[in-house]
């Protein structure tokens, strides 16, 4: 299998997490994980970068990388108020019209609308910066409170944690959902956020309990294969269900029962991806009851069936699982 080649450009003054997000899951060679990545870092004038945390970068590659990459990554804009480099923009419309995807994390996602790459179409920035992306790009369709947009040529993200939350979801389209859950594993990463989910939590009230529902989470996905309803995980959370609701709402960004059947999609991707199970087998074992059930809600989710999903994500024989 041929690597697929990563390419993050970086602009002065770069910022170190959002290069990181990309640079850890795309980049690191993990004991016991197959490499699927070749990651390269390139910008408009190779030499030293300044970046925000005190410290240059040595970057020895320029735009002609962007000429061989299979994903190109702009990981943030800190000077989004000015215009980017012609030079850097047509560098970035060339990886598209050649069939390249290209991300942004955060504040990158200025620089693909100063391209055109979202003209009337869907995206996400950080939700501090979305009114300004959205009155200077009006042809842009804005969705400030999202965590991640993919729109397969084009994805953009949120800032912070949500760059890593895009970057382990082209993981899983590109390889399946086995293998991202293994490197958010090796991150220590808690589980798969949906792009769908808000930015940030609502504020708690000042007098309300920091009450977490990881313990209820974690109780949940280890009985995915009993018939849980929502009423289920408000009595376990010793919770009313319009309070497990709003818990919800604020902790995880979704509800609970969202929530759930997410989970046991998740939990069918990885047994089709790592086990022989015949699809009705699948079903009983997260909680989705039939294989008809399963494969009408997976379709949804995933947009495939569950065999293409195997034809496609499959192990081989003999293929490693940890």
């Amino acid at each position: 299998m041929s690597l697929h080649r990563v390419v993050a450009l970086v602009v002065p003054p770069q910022s170190t997490f959002e290069l990181a997000c990309a640079a850890e899951v795309f980049g690191l060679s993990r004991h016991g994980l197959p490499s699927r990545y070749d990651f390269g870092v390139c910008t408009q004038r190779p030499g030293s970068v300044a970046t925000l945390a005190g410290y240059d970068m040595a970057v020895g590659h320029g735009l002609d990388a962007l000429q061989t990459a299979d994903t190109v990554v702009i990981p943030g804009l800190q000077r989004r108020h000015e215009s980017s480099p012609p030079a850097v923009l047509d560098a970035v419309r060339q990886a598209h019209r050649r069939g390249a995807r290209i991300v942004a994390i955060c504040s990158g996602a200025f620089l693909l609308a100063q391209a055109g790459l979202l003209d009337s179409r869907r995206a996400t920035t950080h939700w501090r910066m979305a009114a300004e992306f959205a009155a200077r790009f009006p042809k842009v369709h804005v969705e400030a409170d999202t965590l991640y947009i993919d729109l397969d040529d084009v994805a953009t993200s949120a800032g912070t944690a949500a760059g890593i939350d895009l970057c382990l979801h082209l993981v899983r389209t590109d390889h399946g959902a086995a293998h991202a859950a293994r490197i958010a594993r090796h991150m220590v990463m808690p589980p798969h956020r949906e792009g769908g989910q808000l930015q940030y939590a609502a504020p708690t009230r000042p007098d309300a309990p920091p009450d977490t529902l990881a313990a209820v989470l974690d109780w949940a996905v280890e009985h995915l294969a009993e018939p849980l309803t929502v009423d289920d995980l408000a009595a376990q959370a010793a919770l009313s269900p319009r309070t497990l609701a709003r818990r919800f709402t604020e902790q995880v960004g979704t509800l609970p029962g969202r929530w759930l059947l997410h989970q046991r999609v998740m939990a069918a991707r990885i047994l089709l991806e790592d086990t022989d199970l015949p699809v009705e087998a699948i079903a009983a074992k997260v909680g989705l009851c039939s294989a008809t059930n399963l494969r009408r809600r997976f379709h949804a989710a995933v947009h495939t069936t569950p065999a293409a999903y195997r034809r496609t994500f499959g192990r081989s024989p003999g293929t490693p699982t940890s």
